[in-house]
């Protein structure tokens, strides 16, 4: 059974919602090639996270920690839409983490 303090509260759950939609937005823009194998796989790891219902605290916060060392390594996608993107997944990312 699973202890009601180690549960995520709704609040960072909709926050890994939208840095997941952030990050999946960018697939359906013109990135860079670099750029978007990074995204994608910050998408994977945004999306495991976001849609498990019994994840744990300590798994967001490694999961997520993964996410901003990804997006890291982007730094222009090409694509001004996917710039907007990318920023306010780092946003959230640091807010999630916070």
């Amino acid at each position: 059974m699973t202890d009601p303090d180690d549960a995520v509260d709704e609040a960072t759950r909709a926050r890994l919602r939208e840095l997941h939609d952030h990050l999946a937005a960018t697939a359906e823009r013109p990135v860079e090639r670099t750029a978007s194998a990074h995204l994608g796989e910050a998408e994977a790891v945004a999306g495991d996270v976001a849609n498990d219902p019994s994840v744990s605290p300590s798994v967001v916060e490694t999961r997520v920690e993964t996410v901003g060392d990804l997006l890291s390594h982007v730094d222009e996608t090409g694509d001004d839409e996917a710039d907007d993107h990318v920023a306010a997944a780092r946003e959230l990312v640091e807010t999630i983490l916070a």
